[in-house]
């Protein structure tokens, strides 16, 4: 299971005890996360800011470094 499936399932359970920008955050981050897995599959890259400098990272090594829940 994806960390954005559990995610959303973490937010179908809590949805009437989460404030509504926080389902936003939970929202946009599942999102993100599907947009590199899939991109990830394509070998593709993403433009990432870190530390205030804008890279490019493969999508692989972006995945890698994102918390496994």
């Amino acid at each position: 299971m994806t960390a954005g499936r559990i995610m959303l399932n973490k937010l179908d359970k809590k949805s009437g005890n989460i404030s509504f920008s926080e389902r936003v955050r939970l929202g946009v981050q599942k999102v993100l996360t599907k947009l590199a897995h899939e991109t990830a599959e394509k070998n593709g890259t993403l433009v990432v800011k870190i530390n205030g400098e804008i890279k490019e990272v493969l999508a692989k090594e972006l995945l890698s470094t994102l918390p496994k829940e």
